[in-house]
């Protein structure tokens, strides 16, 4: 009896640890307010991505100097500036010194890009014909600037800990760097097939939706052209191949009409065409996700909640 009373005990006692471990490791995300599991530093995210990312862009087939090149880093420049604004105007200043912007384009056929903590971005260059235009290519490079900003990695990876390991341990496992290089070869490991880590959630999909269209409104691109680029995503999927950014995202349907419905919203933080939008009015958001189906349900662990 008494053993039995120990165990309980015993179990009580280490689900109030990882309950109490947990909850001391919430983070949330500056523009939104989410809250958010963060188990490890920036800096620690950083360091692991970072390694990955330079392994990857040693050996990538970098196109510079051309006029698709250079309006790459324009976009991602003035979106990167709307976001020092944000922080700037929000009590946030010393976010900034996470960040060492560059904006890559890589030739390839990929429709795809992908953006690492630290703030590196990669376009590939068979994104370019479905955008069809900078402000449309903003949609995208916002998108990833805002997963970046979100601390989505930290969040998947924090996730990755408390799945693995367990809350009881995960404090621990922070000081071994070999199990801490394991799971970041997992999580921003990109192999051999360029862009292809581990999937976000859904509604780190639908947050980085409207974080970026705001930032690249903010940054003087027109969100309204949102709705169109994802219609013809959409339409280079269909019957074929689906492209590698839409594999892991949202359902095209579900995506354009979240997009629609926060349009309202969004527009308020656009000044005009190239105009920065510098106001001191906080940036508020909806952050609400759509009630997920029955396709979402089979692309999406619940897992991943928080």
């Amino acid at each position: 009896m008494k053993e039995k009373q120990l165990l309980t005990t015993s179990k009580f006692t280490i689900t109030l640890l990882m309950t109490v471990f947990l909850l001391s490791s919430c983070g949330s995300v500056p523009f939104t307010g989410r809250r958010q599991l963060q188990l490890v530093s920036n800096d620690e995210v950083v360091a692991l991505s970072l390694q990955q990312y330079q392994e990857f862009i040693s050996t990538a087939p970098l196109e510079s100097g051309t006029a698709d090149a250079q309006m790459v880093t324009r976009i991602g420049s003035r979106i990167a500036k709307a976001v020092e604004t944000f922080y700037t105007n929000n009590g946030y200043q010393s976010e900034l010194e996470n960040y060492a912007w560059e904006f890559s384009l890589v030739k390839d056929n990929s429709v795809n890009a992908f953006a690492m903590p630290g703030g590196k971005v990669v376009i590939f260059t068979g994104l370019l014909p479905v955008t069809q235009s900078e402000e449309a290519l903003a949609v995208v490079i916002g998108h990833e600037i805002a997963h970046v900003i979100a601390r989505h990695s930290n969040e998947r990876l924090s996730q990755q800990i408390a799945l693995q390991y367990g809350g009881a341990i995960a404090g621990g496992l922070l000081g071994n760097s070999q199990a801490m290089q394991q799971l970041g070869g997992t999580v921003f490991g990109l192999g051999a097939q360029f862009g292809v880590m581990m999937p976000y959630a859904r509604k780190q999909e639908y947050e980085a939706d409207e974080i970026g269209l705001i930032v690249m409104a903010m940054a003087g691109y027109n969100p309204h052209v949102a709705v169109p680029f994802w219609t013809r995503m959409a339409q280079s999927s269909q019957g074929g191949e689906v492209p590698e950014f839409l594999s892991t995202h949202p359902t095209d349907t579900k995506r354009i009409a979240r997009i629609t419905e926060i349009m309202p919203q969004v527009l308020t933080y656009y000044k005009g065409a190239g105009v920065q939008n510098t106001s001191t009015t906080p940036i508020e958001t909806k952050a609400k996700v759509p009630v997920k189906d029955e396709m979402d349900k089979a692309r999406t662990s619940e897992e991943w909640s928080f």
